[in-house]
């Protein structure tokens, strides 16, 4: 389903000019040969860009649509027009002169077949060049000395170039790349799995650049390379009977995806693409804004999303987004020469919107005035789980994938956040805004107990006698006079109790409590009479022994109270 997916996007980004036609692909190119009418090498154009990485200014080679590259893997595989200096000049920096050597003579020997009956001058001026080149001559060849040692370093792809232009864009060196290209050995066709149509079966299927983690020249989707992974005798590419045409498709289309960094998101080790059928980017957009982008304005985001879960039309950047839309999220993480799929989502736009609302709904929780994001994005709520003061802040590799895959199913979250974000409570004594959050959806979703659920609310329930509950708002109050009692104390009830108090309150309370009348005593006579009456109704609704012990979720329950009477003084501090 994934490669019919990627092939059906294929389709619509060519039907809208978005993406090359087959037969023909993006690659970086650092330099162009500029050849004569006669052949002869006139000079070494660069073709590289000034981009900033950070504070420094880098060349970065220019990505052009070039004749389909060939996929390497040990043997000499020439490519047509475009290629590294040891095919087009017979010279690199590899130290094998004979494998160079069989280089040349293989890309000369491609050009001449395929290029022996054109006409033009651009075909002409190409097989002048390989007919007079020497290769042993390369280093000292005055177009090429100045820069021979960046050249040689650079080991990346060179363009041949004729009057001004590549000579892939030359109409008649075209049509024959075109017609050789679509030659197919009919001996070789067998029936693919992905269009359904019989065809020629690609042994090797081209790579996947761009995935986080994996190797930097690509990595396949599709692919095997020990006996282990064959079946019926069928080696590589008949295990999965995939046509050249197929193969070339979803990897060009996958390939777009990764490169379009609008449009992927990289969390944890996990590659995140999705895409709409018929190509428009505004789902794309939105569903990207909606989960993990916090520059666009989230009020609205939410508007459109509620919109579409009731199964409205919404107009979104001047684009008409309809919910029946099918749409695809594709999560991919690396796994040595191979991708492994994380996650493969499929389903119509809006149920997409209906799952996503529901998941915002769950997360929504009092906060305080400063903070302005009506919800948190799914790489907000994955920052909650880890130490940002450490050297390298990055949440669990699974979570990331994990996370979303329930968001997008609406499914129960995984135990993994929820393992994340208590650790991070009792390290840090800090419950935010995004742990508490967390906490209310997880609890709101994964849990069966209706006790607990009832305290997993937007605001403080105050006629709650869920005991954990009315224990982490008692820790509250009691914190607070404490803070009153001494302004500016350094480490409060919080910093030395926090964690004891949530997990063994029978053996902290008694000592809290003392440590309070002593506070009280400091304050001044309203305050400390306010202090007494709050501390006394909470007290009120404690009608059972304290526990020597509470279990996660109720140390979850303390830790939700605690942050609605907090956020309850402070709104009250606001308000005034």
């Amino acid at each position: 389903m994934i490669l019919q997916a990627l092939t059906r996007y294929y389709e619509d980004l060519l039907s809208l000019g978005l993406i090359a036609r087959e037969g023909w692909a993006k690659a970086k190119v650092a330099y162009a040969l500029d050849i004569g009418d006669d052949g002869s090498l006139l000079g070494l154009l660069h073709l590289q860009q000034e981009v900033m990485r950070g504070k420094k200014a880098v060349l970065v080679s220019q990505e052009r649509e070039v004749p389909q590259p060939v996929k390497r893997s040990s043997g000499v595989s020439p490519n047509f027009l475009c290629d590294t200096s040891g095919y087009l000049l017979g010279a690199d920096a590899k130290g094998n002169p004979e494998r160079t050597a069989a280089c040349f003579a293989a890309s000369r020997s491609l050009h001449e077949r395929l290029l022996a009956d054109v006409q033009g001058g651009a075909a002409r001026a190409v097989l002048a060049f390989f007919s007079h080149w020497d290769p042993a001559a390369a280093p000292q060849h005055p177009a090429l000395q100045q820069e021979w040692d960046d050249l040689m370093k650079s080991g990346g792809n060179l363009l041949l170039w004729y009057h001004g232009a590549p000579v892939s864009d030359d109409p008649q060196v075209r049509e024959a790349w075109q017609q050789a290209y679509a030659q197919t050995d009919t001996d070789d066709a067998a029936l693919c799995l992905v269009t359904g149509r019989r065809g020629p079966i690609a042994r090797l299927h081209p790579n996947i650049k761009g995935v986080v983690g994996a190797q930097s020249g690509g990595a396949s989707l599709v692919s095997f390379n020990e006996p282990a992974f064959c079946s019926y005798g069928h080696e590589q590419g008949d295990n999965a009977p995939t046509d050249e045409y197929a193969a070339s498709a979803y990897t060009k289309a996958l390939n777009y995806l990764i490169a379009d960094q609008e449009h992927m998101h990289r969390t944890g080790d996990t590659t995140v693409v999705c895409w709409a059928e018929g190509g428009q980017p505004a789902y794309q957009d939105c569903a990207m804004a909606a989960l993990y982008d916090d520059t666009y304005s989230e009020r609205d985001i939410q508007n459109v999303m509620a919109r579409l879960a009731r199964g409205e039309a919404v107009d979104w950047q001047e684009q008409r987004l309809d919910p029946h839309t099918r749409f695809y999220v594709l999560g991919l993480a690396p796994n040595a020469a191979r991708l492994s799929v994380r996650f493969f989502w499929q389903n119509s736009f809006g149920v997409l919107a209906q799952n996503v609302a529901r998941h915002h709904e769950r997360l929504k929780i009092i906060h305080g005035a400063g903070d302005k994001r009506e919800t948190l994005s799914i790489w907000r709520l994955l920052r909650e789980t880890v130490n940002q003061n450490a050297r390298n802040p990055q949440p669990d590799p699974r979570l990331a994938g994990d996370l979303l895959e329930a968001v997008l199913n609406n499914t129960r979250y995984p135990a993994t956040l929820l393992n994340g974000v208590t650790l991070r409570i009792r390290a840090e004594h800090r419950v935010t805004r995004g742990r508490a959050a967390i906490l209310k959806a997880w609890y709101l979703r994964n849990s069966q107990d209706e006790q607990l659920k009832e305290v997993m609310t937007v605001e403080l329930n105050e006629k709650s006698t869920y005991l954990p509950y009315v224990l982490g708002r008692l820790f509250s109050v009691l914190e607070a006079v404490q803070q009153s009692a001494n302004p500016g104390i350094n480490t409060t009830i919080k910093d030395r109790y926090f964690n004891s108090a949530s997990a063994t309150p029978a053996s902290v309370f008694p000592l809290l409590i003392n440590l309070a009348q002593k506070h009280l005593a400091k304050l001044e006579g309203g305050l400390a009479v306010y202090y007494s009456k709050r501390i006394t109704e909470l007290n009120a609704r404690i009608t059972q022994t304290l526990p020597a012990r509470l279990s996660l979720a109720e140390q979850s329950a303390f830790q939700i109270g605690y942050y609605h009477e907090t956020q309850k003084r402070y709104t009250k501090k606001e308000e005034q």
